[in-house]
């Protein structure tokens, strides 16, 4: 019931700061600007609802995608994003298999953030 009430409070909260009527108003400046730019609206339009979407559930930015944003724009796709990415304390006490599963791993999770961080340079936004 807590959770309810909780819901229902955030929405009055969005609607007193005109949160729907910014959110407009920030849609359309983006689709302007992507057509500007000649980028893709529907992607752009899609990137921004994501935005929204996220910002209501009031999730964080992922740590993890926040330092391969920074070693991206730093260093830009470097060879050795592996071992600049790994913790080393953990990665100094596991077995060879264990090892292998966790490169594999970062591996994986390297590369969807990095496909992440190519589609927000893609749209500039």
């Amino acid at each position: 019931m807590n959770d309810i009430k909780l819901k229902a409070r955030q929405a009055k909260q969005r609607l007193k700061r005109n949160f729907w009527e910014e959110t407009k108003r920030r849609i359309s400046e983006e689709q302007t600007q992507a057509k500007i730019k000649g980028l893709n609206e529907i992607k752009a339009n899609e990137y921004v609802k994501n935005r929204v979407k996220v910002s209501l559930s009031g999730e964080k930015q992922d740590e993890f995608y926040l330092k391969v944003k920074n070693l991206l724009d730093t260093h830009g796709e470097v060879s050795d994003v592996l071992r600049r990415l790994t913790d080393q304390e953990v990665y100094a006490n596991l077995s060879y298999e264990e090892k292998q599963r966790y490169n594999l791993q970062l591996s994986a999770k390297y590369l969807a953030a990095l496909e992440k961080y190519k589609k927000e340079k893609q749209l500039d936004i």
